[in-house]
């Protein structure tokens, strides 16, 4: 199908042939400039359109739009719909076969193709250079513009070489665009491409239609359970963003088996192949759910994506606001989710260590190539990473690899099935004239491959040996030799067939120092990474509108608070949940949050700002594990103070005291943060200063029971400490067994050593230490927690936790039916039983609200008769006589 003719009038007449009827917001300020001719940087989120600001402008006007994108994955799409629309598209990469590639780019230097998509890494080849001065380029576009700049989320060294290419075609109308950009990349966009003036049109980064949510399980199974409830809640099509890609099948499989949605995976691991198949099957809605590394995304079109989860801290801003970005492009309502947790830091802080790995690093990487005596060196980076022993993951020695590569002492190969390369460093017309008459095989050998490369000098090109040995007439052995001969010569390099990704070296002489690599601009990219992640954990632990602080990141000041994020309607848990994790609200501390928090303040403080947030949680709650004792920690007065709780309760409150600004992290220590006291921190340490708490729910509860178990059991008849039941809690703070028939041996929050002094004292004549679990249970209940706080806190379902309380009544202890029952569920029990000695409870069921529990009416009814004796019966003791169930029955 050829090409529509243009039409006369405004950028509107195109809209059309794309299927469109009228521009999205900013759309049309970017075409008229591009029209114009004028160079032009289009800030836009993800799902603004930004394909059509280059797509309009091929089509409104003859010649070539050249189109850099890294997405070699998507351009065969992008392609086949243009293409059906009747415009003449292509594109170039490496999933070409190397005949196809050079045939596409001398159709394009003959004028036959009005839009063609290249990929960066096609620009190290001179070849490239030469179709497109063929060709009539009337635009270059370079998409995901980002990738440009050493402080961009997502730097590609392939993209520096974008620069120099527009500078030898004469500096070509271009158009830079990228979702995600700050002030700064994008000064550093303008720069790199040498843009003259340009238009920078930067759209809004508000989507009112996404909801941003951040919970913060303390445990990887907490986590999973905060997962699963999510996406139990959340119907539709969606994406999950895990760090690694054993935790994306891991997730997979999990998703798939706990809700029975069909899931697909997706990471940069699997070949070519099965990840277009898992696309495929997301974009045809035939798996609704796709767990992936961010390998997954870039480009993605799919409109009715209706949430997006983060399984695992992403490592910026930029990249957090373009994957959550991908929710919601049909302009419905979709959810994003966070789930952060500490660990997730350090994950990230291994991968900026692995891409801009330490010196010595990079060293021991050369030293160990460049004394191999194979070549090429067939090692993938993963055995080299094992071999050596390295402290970064396999990617970080893909970069190793790269700063070699960049400094010219070896080469990256692709593998090409029983190929091997040559190289003819010349221009001389006749390389033979350079051996002499009567080296005769060589010469012959020498045609033959100047045959072979033709015009493509400077550039390795692939070729079969058999078909080099039948154009020679020699044997495998002899040619073989004959090669290996001819790479004396300076302008001859040769590369044996290989079977994988490979290594070529080029020089093994250069001493490292020697090489040039700029490890002091690597140190300050390292520091900038750094500083990204110190802000996407500030998104998390933050209290303000989620979307004010992206606006405020990207520069996009003023905004109002969008009223739909976690933070600014002070839940904290999806729409539908009240058991999901409650993020930090600001509340002034009770007394007895404030005893815990000065106990941490104090902790921290002794430990001197050597140690870590997980370090000083060991030793708060009197660990004596081996690191706790070789640190000295376990020596410390602090040692213990908060042993009635465990551990990740202890990090949430420290969690809190980060964000109120009584604690800070300073510097790292095998890539750990910190903790020291601030200046608010002493003062409220001290007593001179109180505040207002950012504590999670979990550590509200964990205080307040302290105190309730701390002290003698309530008194029958006596109203609660604590007054109306709390409100429903998230994340469990208490921790205790499942088993509601096993002895508890201490308080559910406490720690397995040891419970408090005044538990000790002997009621009946048994140990409340030794009491059993129920008991624990009524005592929380007693203390003033809901039925929900007792279920998330203890791990135990509303049926056990109904059971517990049945026990307790038939030991004769208080028990309140209003901790169970709502009023008007009292009520219409009321009104239906009535007053006098009750019937059976079987028939009553019949005529109460469907749902009634056969237990739920007992308890009732045993609530309901005169109160017992104000003493309490002893831990464990019989039931009184007049309690038994079978007058029940």
């Amino acid at each position: 199908m050829s090409t529509p003719a243009p039409q006369a009038g405004s950028p509107e007449a195109y809209l059309p042939l794309f299927g469109l009827s009228c521009f999205r917001p900013g759309q049309r300020e970017v075409i008229e400039a591009v029209l114009a001719g004028e160079d032009c940087l289009c800030v836009m989120p993800t799902g603004g359109g930004k394909s059509l600001c280059y797509q309009l402008p091929a089509v409104a006007r003859p010649g070539l739009t050249l189109v850099v994108s890294p997405l070699i994955a998507l351009m065969k799409d992008q392609v086949d719909q243009l293409s059906a629309l009747g415009l003449k598209a292509t594109f170039v990469n490496s999933a070409l076969a190397q005949a196809e590639q050079y045939a596409r780019l001398e159709a394009m230097a003959a004028g036959h193709f009005n839009l063609v998509y290249i990929a960066p890494e096609r620009f190290r080849s001179s070849r490239l250079v030469e179709a497109v001065r063929s060709a009539r380029l009337r635009l270059l576009a370079v998409d995901e513009a980002h990738c440009i700049s050493q402080w961009g989320h997502d730097f590609r060294p392939d993209y520096a070489r974008l620069g120099r290419f527009r500078a030898m075609l004469g500096h070509p109308p271009t158009i830079a665009l990228t979702a995600t950009a700050t002030d700064a990349v994008r000064r550093d966009i303008v720069q790199q491409l040498n843009l003259r003036n340009p238009r920078t049109l930067v759209t809004g980064f508000t989507r009112p239609n996404l909801r941003y949510e951040v919970q913060s399980p303390h445990s990887s199974r907490r986590k999973d359970q905060a997962l699963e409830r999510f996406l139990g809640e959340h119907p539709g099509s969606g994406i999950v963003y895990a760090s690694s890609r054993k935790r994306c099948e891991e997730l997979a499989q999990s998703i798939a088996q706990a809700t029975g949605r069909s899931t697909a995976v997706y990471h940069a691991g699997m070949s070519s192949e099965d990840r277009r198949a898992a696309q495929d099957r997301f974009m045809q809605g035939k798996s609704e759910i796709v767990a992936a590394t961010t390998a997954f995304g870039m480009g993605i079109d799919k409109a009715d994506v209706r949430f997006v989860v983060h399984y695992n801290l992403p490592g910026s801003l930029e990249a957090y606001y373009q994957e959550a970005g991908r929710a919601g492009r049909d302009g419905l309502p979709a959810d994003c989710l966070l789930l952060y947790s500490v660990g997730d830091r350090r994950i990230q802080e291994f991968f900026i260590e692995s891409a801009y790995p330490a010196r010595e690093i990079v060293e021991r990487v050369y030293d160990f190539l460049r004394h191999q005596q194979d070549d090429p060196v067939e090692l993938t980076q993963q055995e080299l990473k094992a071999t050596l022993s390295l402290p970064i993951s396999a990617e970080g020695v893909g970069t190793c690899e790269q700063l070699l590569e960049q400094a010219g002492v070896l080469e990256r190969l692709e593998p090409r099935e029983n190929m091997a390369l040559v190289r003819l460093d010349s221009d001389l017309p006749a390389l033979v004239d350079l051996l002499p008459r009567q080296a005769r095989t060589q010469r012959r050998v020498l045609a033959a491959v100047e045959r072979i490369v033709g015009p493509r000098r400077f550039e390795l090109v692939y070729f079969r040996p058999r078909e080099l040995q039948a154009a020679t007439e020699l044997d495998a052995t002899a040619l073989n030799r004959t090669l290996r001969e001819l790479m004396e010569l300076d302008a001859f390099d040769y590369v044996p067939p290989f079977r994988g990704r490979a290594i070529h070296l080029l020089q093994r002489d250069r001493p490292f120092h020697g090489l040039g690599i700029d490890f002091a601009d690597l140190e300050k990219r390292k520091r900038a990474e750094y500083a990204k992640l110190d802000r996407v954990v500030g998104f998390a632990q933050s209290g303000r509108c989620r979307q004010r602080e992206i606006l405020d990141y990207f520069g996009q000041a003023g905004s109002e608070p969008c009223g739909r994020c976690d933070n600014c309607t002070r839940t904290g848990r999806s729409r539908k949940s009240p058991a999901a994790a409650h993020p930090a609200v600001a509340a002034p501390a009770s007394g007895q949050e404030l005893e815990a928090i000065r106990k941490a303040l104090s902790g921290v403080a002794r430990a001197r700002g050597r140690f870590g947030k997980h370090l000083i949680a060991q030793m708060l709650c009197g660990s004596n594990a081996a690191k706790v004792k070789r640190n000295g920690l376990h020596l410390l007065t602090t040692h213990g103070l908060l042993s009635q709780w465990k551990q990740e309760v202890v990090v949430g409150l420290l969690d809190g005291l980060l964000e109120t600004r009584c604690l800070e992290q300073v510097g790292t220590e095998n890539q750990r943060p910190r903790l020291q006291l601030t200046e608010l921190g002493k003062d409220v340490m001290a007593g001179r200063a109180t505040i207002d708490v950012a504590l999670s729910a979990d550590v509200a509860i964990a205080a307040r029971m302290t105190a309730a178990m701390s002290g003698p059991p309530p008194i029958a008849g006596a109203p609660s400490a604590f007054g109306e039941p709390a409100a429903a809690a998230g994340a469990a703070a208490l921790g205790a067994a499942n088993e509601p028939d096993r002895p508890a041996a201490m308080p559910p929050s406490f720690d397995a050593r040891s419970g408090p002094a005044a538990e000790t004292a002997e009621a009946g004549g048994e140990s409340v230490q030794s009491a059993p679990n129920h008991y624990w249970t009524w005592r929380m209940l007693s203390a003033g927690l809901s039925v929900d706080e007792c279920r998330a806190a203890r791990g135990l379902s509303r049926e056990v936790i109904l059971d517990h309380a049945l026990r307790a009544l038939e030991e004769g202890r208080v028990v309140r039916a209003e901790w169970f029952l709502s009023p008007s569920e009292i009520e219409t029990f009321e009104s239906v039983i009535g007053p006098g000695m009750p019937e059976r409870i079987r028939p009553l069921l019949t005529r109460l609200p469907a749902g009634t529990r056969y237990e739920e009416v007992q308890l009732f009814l045993k609530c309901r008769r005169p109160a017992l004796s104000e003493k309490q019966p002893a831990l464990g003791g019989p039931p009184h006589r007049n309690q038994a169930a079978d007058t029940l029955q």
